[in-house]
């Protein structure tokens, strides 16, 4: 701390962003980082995963973690290395990392050994590969079904279970070397909007706050937490200045989370570049540092302009707006965090010990087994489930390139993959596992794209088959939210074309129709014709292999509701504890007309 100037100090408090995957040390995205952290003297850094789409060649696999260690060298003061790892380390596909479900199916599985589980292999991999700090658990509530950003991100809808697992994971993972975060405070359960594109409000009173929003945040102080994360929300029963965000709010950081809830240790902001903060400092994008700073937070995140952020926040301590002994407990927080973590003695990682450290059979099977555990069997009507293995090869079609058969032959099984992009990674695991087990099945990919011809070859498709599974992916996520709302659609809802898709699949062949709800378990809410509805609350590739296994009847589906649907009935008050009860029988007759057919 003595060896610090001013302008160091500073830096320490930012958090900058380092996407992983980019190539080389000469690459221009790691020289951008470099330059950074040497000029603005950062403290930080937080991973993220390489943009949509891109792939990074296997032999690449731990040159993001090469380059880790070579910032470790050149920074003077080392360098904390965060990661928004919400199903373990991502991405698994490039560190080889154990893949865990999102965090409601942990809900679903109701098990909070598993959480700690959760939290201890997260860890150990993380340090690994050089991470120290996950910006994980998500202590929100979700309470909102139309919630666009939470979500599958968060436990479940009961704050109790929510704070078990929230407390659970803390514990795993802070034994095993790294540092936790509770997110959002004061709660993002219960919005209805995205803060990465708008600011939130939420409009409960005092009492409904405290008895659902904070109890898993107080679960998490008492469990160790070591970050608590801010949010870009109003809460007029907090503070009812329109012109503050929980972020910019003395009351709710200063106030409520460190002098009511008694939290000594770091607070980080969200990102500083989302549209629920930028928006409210168009016209002095530096400004938000400074009033993020002043209101409580020590952890300056991923600001929208680095530059001015820093020359702001810099200018405010010269100047005596922000005082220098501030200043200086900010800095010893995050010096202190650093040498919790024995960086001042060892800052780089042994990039050849990686294998043996990560990915290991035990733990994949732990991240598998959670899965399995959680598949929930909302509704069944007795018809359908369990599919039976068997058939010969058939195709694979993409988007509304469908079915062009000449023959009006019944078919057996059809899969029908309804996702936002066709050509990403969404069914690629749930059709290999089907087509192992009925090589028979002919699998369909449907996007937004689909046109009217299209629609008509996929219902001739369903018309012809003997049993219909419908995998519909819906996570939540910004870039799905921007997406959505520039369709005007909600993002926690399906686009209008494949809405429409769906809605007709039902209308004429819900009977034989089993519908997968990988990722958004609301799903049902929208589209009460179904009658055989299975949810994973997830979409990565151990829930997909769980989905299938559940479908051909090879694992129980013991999962219970973590959250509140219509479509079986389990209304509970917000707050309560959830129905016990996941499954329901429908004595559903055939539509008129029609039979119901055996498919088996």
């Amino acid at each position: 701390m003595a060896t610090l100037s001013l302008e160091e100090k500073v830096g320490q408090l930012f958090m900058i962003r380092m996407r992983v995957g980019f190539a080389g040390v000469p690459n221009p995205e790691y020289l951008r980082l470099s330059d950074s952290i040497g000029r603005y003297h950062i403290g930080s850094i937080a991973m993220s995963a390489p943009p949509a789409g891109r792939v990074v060649p296997g032999d690449h696999r731990y040159e993001t973690v090469v380059l880790l260690n070579r910032l470790q060298e050149e920074s003077k003061v080392p360098l904390l290395i965060a990661g928004d790892f919400e199903q373990g380390v991502l991405p698994a596909r490039l560190f080889g990392t154990t893949v865990f479900p999102h965090a409601m199916a942990f809900g679903a599985a109701g098990k909070v050994a598993y959480a700690e589980e959760f939290g201890r292999i997260t860890a150990e991999e993380s340090r690994a590969i050089g991470v120290h700090w996950n910006l994980f658990p998500v202590a929100d509530v979700n309470s909102n079904p139309a919630n666009p950003i939470i979500g599958t991100r968060a436990f479940g809808a009961n704050p109790q279970q929510v704070g078990a697992l929230v407390a659970a994971y803390i514990r795993g993972a802070r034994a095993n070397g790294m540092l936790t975060t509770a997110k959002h405070f004061p709660g993002h359960g219960n919005t209805g909007t995205d803060s990465h594109l708008s600011v939130p409000r939420i409009d409960e009173n005092l009492a409904m706050l405290r008895a659902v929003d904070l109890p898993p945040f107080r679960k998490a102080i008492e469990a160790g937490v070591d970050a608590v994360m801010t949010a870009h929300i109003r809460v007029p029963a907090l503070d009812p200045n329109p012109n503050l965000v929980a972020t910019t709010s003395p009351t709710i950081i200063n106030g409520l989370l460190k002098d009511e809830l008694g939290f000594k240790g770091v607070v980080v902001t969200d990102a500083l570049d989302m549209a629920g903060l930028t928006r409210l400092y168009a016209g002095n994008v530096g400004r938000a540092a400074v009033d993020a700073f002043k209101a409580g937070n020590d952890v300056l995140t991923m600001p929208a302009d680095l530059d001015a952020s820093y020359r702001a926040v810099l200018d405010a301590v010269r100047s005596g707006e922000i005082s220098r002994e501030r200043l200086d407990a900010s800095v010893l927080k995050i010096l202190q965090a650093k040498a919790s973590l024995d960086l001042d003695k060892t800052r780089v990682v042994d990039v050849a010990a990686i294998p043996k450290r990560v990915g290991n059979p035990a733990n994949v099977a732990i991240g598998q087994r959670i899965s399995d555990d959680s598949i929930t069997l909302v509704r069944d009507s007795g018809n359908v489930l369990p599919l039976k293995e068997g058939g010969a090869v058939k195709n694979v079609h993409f988007l509304h390139q469908v079915f062009h058969r000449g023959g009006q032959e019944r078919q057996s099984v059809l899969v029908i993959v309804i996702c936002d992009n066709a050509r990403a990674q969404d069914g690629r695991v749930l059709e290999r596992e089907i087509r192992a087990r009925r090589p028979d099945a002919d699998v369909v990919y449907v996007d937004p794209r689909v046109n009217a011809h299209g629609a008509d070859e996929v219902l001739h498709a369903v018309d012809m088959a003997r049993a219909v599974v419908v995998a519909v992916y819906i996570v939540p996520s910004a870039a799905r939210s921007r997406g959505m709302a520039r369709g005007g659609k909600h993002p926690s809802s399906l686009p209008d074309s494949t809405s429409a898709l769906f809605a007709r699949i039902l209308g004429r062949a819900a009977e034989k129709t089993a519908v997968l709800a990988m990722g958004n378990p609301y799903l049902a809410d929208d589209f009460p014709a179904i009658q055989n509805y299975i949810c994973t609350f997830s979409n990565v590739t151990v829930s997909e292999i769980s989905a299938v296994r559940a479908l051909f009847g090879e694992i129980p589906m013991r999962g219970q509701m973590p959250v509140n649907l219509s479509i079986a009935g389990l209304q509970t008050p917000r707050g309560s504890q959830p129905a016990q009860v996941a499954k329901v029988k429908l004595p559903l007759p055939a539509p008129a007309g029609r039979s119901t057919l055996p498919i088996h």
